[in-house]
């Protein structure tokens, strides 16, 4: 199985100074991005881009091949097309850059959004937000001349059980075939971690029988999900939704480490066997130390 780990390099910044910093989320004021505008959003965006770059090389030295990207490269990125942007034409060959770093090294990498993505909402304009969201970051992935499949995927939450679980996969279901042709084929969705929200089964029932869409199976989220099935049931169900080698996620509670946090915090190492039950998957590591909590794993298991 090859571990990865979720947008922000720690030990590529061992021993720099501030300035030097290696970075993939430079960003703005919403007041900063309306005074100084596109141009400084270009500017922060090349330099991220650029970083990105230095990262995948630092991950290719250290044989990491999953690596989950950034939403943050480019600030406020649903406020404008990449065609505005000054300098588009550079940012679309470090685009393509990146694609080629990645295809030419065997790498695997993803996008995961932020839970402001609501595929299923029953706001009108919270959900063409989301598709507008979702699109680009699709979009990005096209950029960087990747595959239309879903071993670069997007993945979200439901993120909405209102008024019930099943109207809430039935918006989502709906509103699925609005996405761009690319960003369907490339949208995952992930089990949750609390008891009133997606299991799983719940995904597979609900989303997956709809839209065909692959489960990503979440170890940790599943100990405090519902629990409908065994660990081994709902890793090979979720399994099964996938036509290429499967992505899931790792992470262990904060409470380990400190008492007082709450169970479902992500603590900063992994502290639990990754259960793989015989199957082959990748995994993002969803750890606070990012790549430090990936090398530790690999040395305690």
């Amino acid at each position: 199985m090859n571990l990865g780990y979720c947008c922000i390099c720690l030990g590529i910044n061992e021993g720099k100074s501030k300035k030097d910093l290696i970075l993939v989320n430079r960003g703005m004021t919403k007041k900063t991005f309306e005074s100084k505008g596109l141009m400084y959003i270009s500017e922060l965006s090349i330099l991220n881009l650029k970083d990105v770059l230095k990262i995948l090389d630092y991950n290719i030295k250290n044989n990491i091949y999953v690596y989950r990207m950034s939403s943050d490269m480019f600030p406020w990125f649903t406020h404008y097309s990449f065609k505005e942007l000054p300098n588009h034409s550079l940012i679309e060959s470090l685009l393509k850059e990146i694609g080629n770093k990645v295809k030419d090294n065997n790498l695997r990498v993803s996008f995961h959004p932020g839970p402001f993505c609501v595929l299923g909402s029953e706001n009108d304009n919270v959900v063409k937000k989301t598709i507008d969201e979702l699109n680009k970051h699709s979009e990005l992935f096209d950029l960087m001349g990747l595959e239309q499949s879903t071993y670069y995927p997007i993945n979200i939450h439901v993120n909405t059980t209102k008024p019930s679980l099943k109207e809430a996969t039935d918006r989502f279901c709906k509103n699925f075939n609005l996405l761009s042709e690319s960003c369907k084929k490339r949208l995952t969705v992930e089990n949750d971690d609390s008891p009133n929200q997606y299991s799983v089964q719940l995904l597979y029932d609900l989303v997956y029988k709809n839209i065909k869409i692959p489960i990503v199976f979440d170890q940790f989220h599943f100990l405090h999900g519902p629990q409908d099935q065994t660990m081994e049931d709902a890793l090979k169900l979720a399994y099964s939704t996938w036509c290429v080698k499967p992505l899931t996620h790792m992470s262990s509670s904060k409470q380990l480490e400190d008492i007082k946090s709450k169970k479902i915090a992500h603590a900063d190492y992994i502290y639990e066997k990754i259960e793989s039950f015989g199957l082959d998957f990748d995994i993002e590591i969803e750890a606070k130390s990012k790549d430090l909590a990936l090398f530790k794993y690999r040395n305690d298991f």
